[in-house]
């Protein structure tokens, strides 16, 4: 890069004082960042990426605090200033974008509200005019009916409006640099798209730089010029973007692009990076990745490895590596890292079978007058969905949040009571059945939830929590059996036995998920409910449980129901897939069915939706308007047609029929009715008069096949 950094940082130590000792949070971190550029920093959870962002407009608080380093901004010594000169900064010069706007927005006051103090505090206007600037702004950031939206209450926005609203209220004082911090980690892959396509809009309307911070490498590759990767505290790798992700040159870097799920590999095994972050209390010498990397020597332990220019870079692109010029890191970047993935055998008989299944909820805003004069509404989670799974096999359901996923999962369980439909396990009927005949049944029925923080009691050792499924379907005798039980389970997952009298506090969020597998399997199920059991990991312990679902499902002969809102996981582990919208299930069949390309255009928009860790793939998105409609009033016809870019009218009046087009694989979209299972018309015409195009994300633009190619 040329001329001036518009932001310089050199050299920057942060640390954290804890009854263990002191916690060396950022150590020696050095980067710059241009007029105009997107710089993003990776890393996994605890590299320090948030506490290094946060250090720049001095929002580290007690007991952390910078020790050592340089902070400029144009020039300015951003450590030096006061408190004053601080506050004017903030939100004039440099503003930032939180990762959980549920917690950045107080929840007392309306967003119009917050917006306009934001305003007032740093400019000298009128009431009228900051109010008027804020409908501007929610306006420009996509937000319907600004004059009307600004007197809502955060509660009143949906997720993805309450990070437009942060991202209105940091451009309200038209900043120069603009620090995001996980911006999209909470959101659904379609939201996540229309946040990233707004940024991207907004930095050549505001003429803005860009500091993106996130684990999510497919975000990095479509958004940033620049990268930095860090680890334990440190910059290990640093680039332009091409040159870093086709030519990775440290092996942390290469272990994260790898340990991502691709949608051309489905069921493969994947690369994973051994072991865990080190503790940052005892950060041991020399290069901090030494204990997981597969190219460590002895060397490695002696001596910090410095950042040294990559030959051939000019100097932009940088590694921590003393062995930068040993490794084959071509070799490595191209080849799988791990082993082929494990067969495992899928049976032709249906082990569940859900028939028309239906399950409504009250609304918890329905007044008490409502449901006294019987004007009563119900949330629609589940709308008439049937569907099998196979002994043996893995059905992944995908969604959007509030399609339904979760509610389905917990009502084929029986956790929730169905309204309606059948369900049918082993050939037993699940609806009928009273508590007794249930709780003998839930032995072979368990699941894995998604927050491992939440699920696990806090006051239990590990050895309680596995052990309470066996103590209540009577699995086990003795104390001693029990014992034995639990480590050979902790063994299972990848734990050890010494863990089994400590607390889930003592354990990272990947070792947490372990221990709620082992309790799913604690009574040898033959059936596990999986619900988002890793949206919540880093990408290299991500890696790690898919790998582990897929080894006990090779052993054990489990059969999953695997709910998640990322595409590239649900193709990787799944044999069929489900797409879910608004209680329904919009289209069912194989992965490569649904996928290879896409038919139903909801199907169409997810994929779109998918960011991939490659910046030479980025393509043009289908970018759905606005978010889901309410299930408490869902649209009439096909609940898809207000969001649709190929709506007809008669999507507007008619549910369209889910028909099998081959094989097992039905679509409910009028583009595929009778008349082209008939053969009286086939697909391709009536989407070239809508003006569609599908794109298979694997292999490029295809039409869609007529009846003549079989």
């Amino acid at each position: 890069m040329t001329g001036d950094p518009l932001l310089d940082v050199r050299d920057l130590h942060v640390e954290f004082q804890t009854e263990r000792g002191i916690v060396q949070a950022v150590d020696g971190l050095s980067y710059e960042i241009y007029e105009g550029e997107t710089y993003g920093v990776v890393g996994e959870s605890g590299a320090g990426k948030s506490v290094s962002a946060l250090s720049i407009i001095r929002l580290i608080e007690s007991p952390g605090r910078i020790t050592d380093g340089e902070i400029r901004y144009r020039g300015r010594d951003l450590l030096a200033l006061s408190g004053e000169e601080l506050r004017q900064l903030r939100g004039n010069e440099i503003a930032m974008i939180f990762q959980d706007p549920m917690t950045a927005l107080n929840p007392v006051y309306t967003i119009g509200t917050q917006i306009i103090e934001t305003i007032q505090e740093h400019r000298d206007v009128s009431g009228t005019e900051a109010r008027e600037r804020t409908i501007q702004l929610l306006g420009d950031v996509g937000i319907p009916d600004p004059a009307k939206r600004i007197d809502e209450y955060p509660h009143q926005f949906s997720g993805g409006m309450r990070q437009r609203a942060l991202i209105a209220m940091a451009l309200s004082c038209d900043p120069n640099l603009i620090i995001a911090d996980e911006p999209t980690t909470a959101l659904d892959v379609t939201i996540q798209a229309q946040i990233l396509e707004l940024l991207d809009e907004l930095q050549a309307e505001y003429d803005l730089s860009v500091q993106l911070i996130t684990h999510d490498m497919g975000v990095i590759a479509e958004m940033c010029d620049r990268v930095a990767v860090m680890y334990a505290g440190k910059k290990v790798e640093e680039g332009p973007i091409e040159e870093l992700y086709h030519s990775p040159r440290h092996p942390y870097t290469v272990g994260l692009l790898k340990a991502i799920p691709r949608l051309d590999d489905p069921r493969e095994r994947l690369s994973t990076i051994p072991g865990r972050m080190p503790d940052l209390v005892t950060t041991p010498s020399g290069c901090s990745f030494r204990d997981r990397c597969p190219h460590a020597i002895e060397a490695c332990a002696e001596e910090e490895p410095p950042l040294v220019s990559v030959e051939a870079s000019d100097g932009d692109h940088q590694s921590a590596c003393i062995r930068i010029d040993e490794i084959d890191f071509e070799r490595e970047t191209a080849l799988d890292m791990g082993p082929t993935a494990t067969e495992h055998d899928v049976s032709g008989e249906a082990l569940l079978g859900v028939s028309n299944l239906r399950k409504y909820f009250d609304p918890e805003s329905q007044s008490w007058w409502d449901r006294l004069i019987g004007d009563r509404q119900y949330v629609h989670a589940v709308e008439d969905v049937s569907f099998s799974i196979r002994r043996g096999e893995t059905l992944g359901l995908v969604g959007e949040s509030g399609c339904g996923k979760t509610t389905l999962g917990q009502t084929v369980t029986r956790l929730y009571e169905p309204d309606e439909g059948t369900i049918l396990f082993a050939g037993d009927d699940l609806t009928g059945m009273g508590r007794r005949e249930l709780k003998d049944a839930r032995a072979d029925l368990q699941v894995i939830f998604q927050d491992p923080f939440s699920s696990l009691n806090p006051r239990r050792t590990v050895k309680d929590i596995i052990g309470r499924p066996l103590e209540i379907h009577d699995n086990v005798g003795s104390e001693e059996e029990k014992r034995e039980r639990v480590a050979a389970l902790l063994m299972d997952v990848g734990l050890e036995e010494s863990h089994m009298n400590r607390y889930p506090h003592e354990f990272s969020g990947g070792q947490k998920q372990r221990i709620g597998i082992a309790r799913a399997l604690a009574v040898e199920p033959d059936f596990i409910v999986a619900d988002e059991p890793v949206s919540a990991l880093d990408v290299s312990v991500q890696a790690k449980i898919i790998n582990l679902l897929m080894d006990l499902q090779a052993e054990y002969g489990l059969t999953y129901l695997f709910i998640a809102h990322d595409l590239n996981v649900v193709q990787h582990i799944s044999d069929r897939i489900g797409v879910m919208y608004l209680g329904e299930i919009v289209e069912l069949g194989t992965v490569e069915q649904v996928f290879s390309p896409p038919y139903h255009p909801y199907t169409e928009v997810l994929l779109s939706a998918i960011t991939q860790p490659d910046p030479r793939s980025v393509t043009d998105r289908i970018v759905p308007d606005g978010e889901p409609p309410s299930p408490i009033d869902p649209p009439s016809g096909c609940r898809f047609h207000t969001r649709c870019p190929y709506a007809m009218p008669v999507c507007e009046s008619t549910i369209p029929e889910s028909i099998e087009q081959e094989h097992g694989h039905t679509i409910g979209c009028h583009l595929f009715d009778e008349k082209m299972v008939d053969g009286e018309t086939d697909v391709a015409s009536i989407l070239a008069d809508q003006g569609a195009v599908v794109t298979d994300r694997t292999a490029g633009e295809q039409e869609f096949p007529t009846d003549s190619d079989d």
